[in-house]
């Protein structure tokens, strides 16, 4: 199994959110910092939006923020969000139906275990867990450096 890069740069976009708390944080410089393109981020925090874990300011001065508290962000829920599916073989999509082997499989036992264990840890995890040292994520990201870049000033 292999997440997709909507996943990953969800996940970014979260902890750059996080840590750059209660700031409005820019598309723009979010997009800079990964190396991706704006309209590359908008589809990727667009279901993030909609299940109500990002918040839109639209405008000038507009940004993108969590909607949520980050110790109520886990990742299972950004990856079901961002994922189109969690299906490790053709057993588990349509073909499951026509299988002669439904219901009695070792291996899709075996699987369904797997996928439930890798849930379990998923949803240990919440994006304050990832975003835990933000000095060094701020260096990191250069939100220090790219708010200089515009005259402003972080407090604290």
């Amino acid at each position: 199994m292999r997440l997709s890069k909507q996943t990953n740069y969800a996940v970014r976009t979260l902890v750059y959110c996080a840590v750059h708390a209660p700031e409005l944080s820019r598309v723009a410089d979010i997009a800079k910092v990964f190396g991706i393109s704006d309209m590359f981020l908008f589809k990727i925090i667009f279901p993030i939006t909609k299940n109500g874990v990002l918040e839109t300011v639209r405008g000038r001065r507009g940004g993108i923020r969590l909607a949520r508290r980050p110790e109520d962000i886990n990742l299972l829920d950004v990856m079901r969000f961002t994922e189109d599916g969690f299906e490790l073989s053709e057993c588990f999509g349509h073909e499951r139906e026509t299988c002669p082997f439904r219901d009695r499989c070792a291996y899709t036992k075996a699987l369904d275990r797997a996928l439930d264990a890798f849930f379990n840890v998923l949803a240990e995890y919440t994006i304050a867990d990832l975003a835990n040292n933000p000095r060094m994520l701020e260096t990191a990201l250069g939100i220090n450096t790219l708010e200089k870049g515009r005259g402003l000033v972080r407090q604290g």
